[in-house]
């Protein structure tokens, strides 16, 4: 018997089985060959190599133009979002799984510097909540580039979260609001085993492709053939989230009256 297959499947389990799957078979390998840090069931997981994908990502140019970033508060960016603050640049990070509040924590390096606060201490999502600024969405200035987590990725675009669904609903209220446009690269940071064949990921309407990904090893640009989704798809919002997610039934009001 593999090592996890007794384990719970992923806590959002059901909503597709034949991502189900294909995150429990990229979990299974990361933990079986010892790629993964810590845990991989049911997260982003944190991979070996994650600070040189980081570096990797920081040579391109989309990266250097970038003033503005939105980075997701999994384990494994956090050498992401520690390399914006350390490049200067005004970083956003998400509550995890968005069950505050308040959506998102705005982190300014000036400020961080002004404060004595060592970006170290800053970059886990830990001390985003302790040392970060609580933002809505209306108060944030439109990113340059969205760095997404994933648990499995395709060359040409396509990606899988850990199944709940927040990032696509992140950047489906980022365009309602006119955070992202068409033109804002959309980019991942993964282990190369987190990378499958492209028919093993489906991408539907409101997924949103990858135009970036980035392994220890190699940047991939996926000039990816699948559209970006226009905004928010309320019909697929699971009743779960609107439970568990305290700002979302009243954001849907006001973005359905605009």
């Amino acid at each position: 018997m593999p090592k996890n297959s007794s384990k719970n499947q992923g806590r959002w389990e059901g909503r597709n089985s034949t991502k189900d799957e294909l995150r429990v078979e990229v979990w299974t390998n990361l933990e079986n060959q010892g790629a993964s840090i810590g845990p991989a069931f049911s997260h982003i997981p944190n991979f070996k190599g994650a600070d040189r994908a980081a570096a990797r990502l920081a040579e391109l140019l989309i990266w250097k133009n970038a003033k503005v970033v939105k980075c997701n508060p999994d384990a494994p960016q956090i050498p992401v979002r520690l390399r914006a603050l350390q490049d200067g640049k005004l970083l956003y990070a998400p509550v995890p799984e968005l069950a505050k509040d308040f959506p998102f924590l705005e982190l300014d390096p000036e400020d961080l510097k002004k404060r004595g606060i060592p970006f170290e201490s800053a970059a886990p999502i830990e001390g985003a909540l302790k040392h970060g600024r609580r933002v809505e969405f209306q108060k944030m200035k439109p990113f340059d580039i969205a760095v997404v987590g994933c648990v499995a990725v395709t060359r040409i675009g396509g990606r899988t979260g850990k199944g709940g669904g927040f990032a696509d609903l992140e950047l489906g209220i980022f365009r309602e609001m006119s955070l992202i446009d068409p033109n804002t690269p959309i980019v991942t940071t993964v282990h190369p085993m987190q990378i499958v064949d492209d028919e093993r990921v489906a991408m539907v309407a409101h997924d949103t492709p990858l135009n970036w990904i980035i392994t220890p090893d190699e940047e991939i640009e996926t000039t990816t053939p699948y559209p970006q989704p226009d905004g928010v798809y309320w019909d697929n919002i699971q009743a779960d989230q609107l439970r568990d997610i305290p700002f979302l039934r009243t954001l849907r009001e006001q973005l359905t009256k605009k």
